[in-house]
């Protein structure tokens, strides 16, 4: 749990493409900050897929601009370290959150598209979380290469430089050599808060071992309990403890002011499904290698069109999902349906009820954040501020008020432990 015990609320920025991005964005953002969320999410997708979405503004630069028309809400982007250096992360990153006054976050992925515009193949998921993994041991060293009072202020009111105090990082790995240290001053966090997307084993290990919150599509409760688990105990096999990694889930909501409109948006909705164009999108489910084109809606898939997973190279986390969907007796027809909220919690019903399902996680001890969306909706507005959050603050499950300035003030973190330092520059 976060240091306070209750459950951190995060907002999906995602924003309309056909609408001037920033400026609904910035409408947003000052909602959320309104609302007492504690940070703004950003996704990102690096190429133009076959189903059609676009996906978004590049995340640092968003983000940073969001920084200077909010104040307290953290701002989360999302950041490959497939097709990055660690580096140029190390800066980038570290300059947001001198920019945003230690608002900053970075939600690590390992990407399962767009090779195609890097110049090359997708390596295997082993080979992109092991240059994760040496991406975050550079990046978390560079962050570290300053010590505590390298730079100070003289009475002169000038910054003061105790070269003693900064430190090459001297890294020569199998990715990567970096000599360091890092070109920008110290960070308000010291850290941003790391976050790390991707739940199959090897996005696990990665989020065992590094991460300070992990993001899942936990769709079950018992799905839910079965990750939590595991990542924890195997996060306590490094040494970490504290409850970490934190869970966060996106929550996929549909809201009515009772119980039967919720059913019934639930049903307009299902109406509207293209079940044709749905097949595509649970073949992309099973990890793109399946034809499902001449299935029939109403049966279960043949065993034999389940992939092994080891052999899947794209998000083998969602892969797991529908393969179990598949095999406990799921119809095409179900599957498709499912695949609409791709893999991630989806509930319906009245803010309370909904507020009853998110405590039920906290209570297991399986959610200590949630990912929302809908203010820049007023009627859904009112549903996630007066309706759910309300509720989970009247619960005593969501806090009321930022705790501090920085974002890992606000969910309880505090700073991991500094990485060796090797040499002084």
């Amino acid at each position: 749990m976060t240091g306070a015990g209750d459950t951190s609320a995060i907002y999906d920025l995602a924003v309309d493409p056909t609408r001037s991005t920033l400026d609904q964005a910035v409408e947003v953002a000052r909602l959320a900050e309104a609302a007492r969320i504690d940070a703004l999410f950003t996704a990102d997708l690096l190429s133009f897929d076959a189903q059609g979405s676009i996906g978004s503004q590049e995340p640092l630069v968003f983000v940073s601009a969001l920084s200077q028309v909010t104040s307290r809400i953290g701002l989360v982007a999302t950041v490959s370290t497939t097709f990055h250096h660690p580096f140029n992360l190390a800066r980038l990153f570290g300059t947001l959150d001198h920019v945003s006054n230690g608002r900053a976050a970075w939600n690590l992925v390992t990407s399962a598209v767009g090779e195609e515009n890097f110049g090359g193949v997708l390596p295997s998921p082993e080979e992109r979380y092991a240059r994760a993994a040496e991406t975050l041991e550079v990046v978390n060293a560079l962050w570290d290469s300053w010590e505590p009072g390298a730079l100070s202020v003289g009475a002169d009111g000038r910054a003061v430089l105790d070269r003693d105090r900064v430190h090459r990082i001297g890294h020569c790995g199998r990715f990567f050599e970096v000599a360091g240290p890092l070109n920008i001053p110290p960070l308000p966090q010291g850290r941003p808060v790391q976050i790390q997307a991707g739940q199959s084993e090897a996005g696990r290990a990665l989020g065992a071992r590094y991460a300070e919150i992990v993001f899942t599509s936990l769709p079950t409760l018992d799905i839910a309990a079965d990750f939590t688990a595991r990542i924890r105990a195997e996060a306590r096999r490094f040494g970490r403890g504290d409850g970490l990694p934190l869970i966060l889930s996106s929550l996929h909501a549909t809201y009515g002011a009772s119980e039967e409109e919720a059913r019934r948006l639930v049903r307009e909705r299902r109406e509207s499904i293209d079940f044709e164009r749905g097949r595509a999108q649970v073949a992309d489910m099973l990890g793109g290698g399946v034809d499902l084109t001449e299935l029939p809606l109403d049966r279960p898939l043949p065993e034999s069109l389940l992939p092994d997973i080891t052999s899947v190279n794209r998000r083998r986390g969602r892969v797991g999902i529908f393969s179990g969907y598949a095999r406990s007796g799921h119809t095409l027809r179900e599957l498709v349906i499912a695949a609409q909220d791709t893999g991630h919690w989806a509930v319906a019903g009245t803010p309370e009820q909904i507020a009853d399902t998110v405590q039920e996680r906290f209570r297991a001890g399986v959610l200590d954040a949630i990912l929302v969306n809908g203010l820049a909706d007023p009627r859904q507005h009112d549903f996630v501020v007066n309706g759910l959050l309300h509720e989970l603050r009247r619960r005593k499950i969501v806090g009321t008020d930022y705790r501090g300035a920085t974002l890992r003030e606000n969910l309880g973190l505090t700073l991991p432990g500094r990485a060796a330092v090797p040499a002084r520059a």
